[in-house]
């Protein structure tokens, strides 16, 4: 627990959304906020593999991925409270989203196209965008994840406000979810 809140955070905090959502940049806001220790689930996955991402799916594939996903969020969760943003298709693997749903606080960061599209091509590193279509792709992600996204706790648009102002809101949402 934070001395900068007034409500007590006994699990640790999980933010899902598609990738270019912001939930490294949110997450990383907010855990200083709340005085707790932030960590991507991605970069990780990349220290426990001692290689990239896009390394990791075009080595081993998506499957194999996954299954360092799933082990790498689950010891996450086990070893102490922190904010966890997490790869945009963690919370798609029914045993890993059981795991997050049970053993924390899941916040869904949503954006527009719009946003996600600008985001995600100032990047040439997330594989499933490599050399496609990135609004094609999303708006297709968009489809398929949302109403898995929408099992999580907590809603918060990170499209419409400053990173500050984003941040004050969901502590805001968190403090009501949690009280």
């Amino acid at each position: 627990m934070s001395d900068h809140t007034n409500f007590k955070i006994e699990k640790p905090i999980l933010l899902v959304g598609l990738m270019g959502a912001g939930k490294s940049v949110i997450g990383l806001k907010i855990s200083q906020k709340l005085g707790l220790d932030f960590i991507d689930s991605d970069s990780e996955i990349e220290q426990v593999v001692g290689a990239s991402i896009s390394d990791i799916f075009s080595i081993y594939g998506e499957k194999a991925f996954r299954d360092y996903e799933k082990t790498v969020i689950n010891r996450l969760l086990s070893e102490k409270i922190r904010v966890i943003a997490t790869g945009g298709g963690a919370f798609m693997d029914s045993e890993t989203r059981h795991s997050m749903k049970s053993k924390g606080t899941v916040i869904w960061i949503r954006a527009d196209i719009e946003t996600l599209v600008e985001r995600t091509k100032r990047r040439d590193s997330r594989p499933l965008l490599r050399n496609n279509n990135h609004r094609k792709i999303l708006q297709q992600l968009m489809i398929e994840r949302s109403p898995i996204y929408a099992e999580a706790d907590i809603f918060i648009d990170s499209d419409v406000d400053s990173i500050d102002s984003i941040a004050k809101k969901l502590i805001d949402k968190l403090k009501k979810e949690l009280s």
